[in-house]
């Protein structure tokens, strides 16, 4: 019997969607002979190893969705324009990576808004999985900022009413807030939102952030990161068996 063997990439990986999602996954539809593990690398060289041990795919999350690129053979046009890869194909000796945060967000965001994206944005923080926003953000044709401590075009002391008032959605990219975490937000002028915003976490644990509390409290639309990792799961399983 020949299993096929999945996993994620990343370090630390204590509290992972994944494993769950697609145990779950296998157990519903009954799908046999499959496994899905963590893989905890320290380093990111470890993965040469791992990708060589009979694995048909991998998720890649933080912090290797870029520095796991110099290992890979090929990039999807998604991937390659982000600079950022979260799943990777393994067929023979080739290692495809894709981008499948940029489904997930997009489909997950039209959901929210009503099959219409805001005009404009801010994107908090500038990781690898601010890219992936970034990316469906300009393809509709929504203007951005990206905020950051270090290297955006706006620190957070910046944001004031007149930036909030002018951008309609809100995408926190950070990690802020994110279980055991949850009494930290992302510093905004929260009193400045209303009814006109769009608050998305790309955090899924807490159900709802404190981020997501404040948005809600003002009357502004929120959605947390869950179903975006659901969409990108199901996109990386069509990937891996296309």
């Amino acid at each position: 019997m020949n299993i096929r063997n999945f996993g994620l990439i990343g370090f630390p990986l204590s509290h992972s969607f994944s494993p769950g999602y697609f145990s779950a996954k296998f157990k519903r539809e009954e799908i046999e002979n499959c496994s899905y593990d963590l893989y905890p690398l320290e380093d990111i060289s470890m993965v040469e190893r791992l990708m060589n041990s009979g694995l048909q795919g991998l998720n890649v999350t933080i912090p290797y969705k870029e520095k796991v690129i110099p290992y890979l053979s090929d990039l999807s046009e998604e991937a390659k324009a982000i600079g950022a890869v979260n799943t990777i194909k393994i067929v023979a000796d080739k290692r495809i990576g894709f981008n499948t945060d940029v489904y997930g967000f997009e489909i997950s965001l039209l959901n929210i808004c009503g099959g219409s994206v805001p005009k404009t944005a801010l994107i908090l923080g500038s990781g690898g999985a601010s890219k992936a926003v970034r990316f469906v953000l300009e393809k509709h044709n929504c203007k951005y900022k990206i905020v950051s401590r270090t290297n955006g075009d706006l620190k957070y002391q910046h944001i004031d009413q007149e930036v909030l008032e002018s951008h309609q959605l809100i995408v926190n990219t950070t990690p802020l807030g994110m279980y055991p975490n949850i009494d930290n937000a992302p510093d905004l002028p929260y009193q400045f939102c209303n009814s006109n915003h769009v608050f998305y976490d790309l955090v899924y644990n807490p159900e709802k952030t404190l981020f997501l509390k404040k948005g809600e409290i003002k009357g502004c639309k929120i959605k947390n990161g869950l179903e975006m990792l659901e969409l990108q799961a199901e996109r990386a399983w069509q990937i891996w068996n296309d």
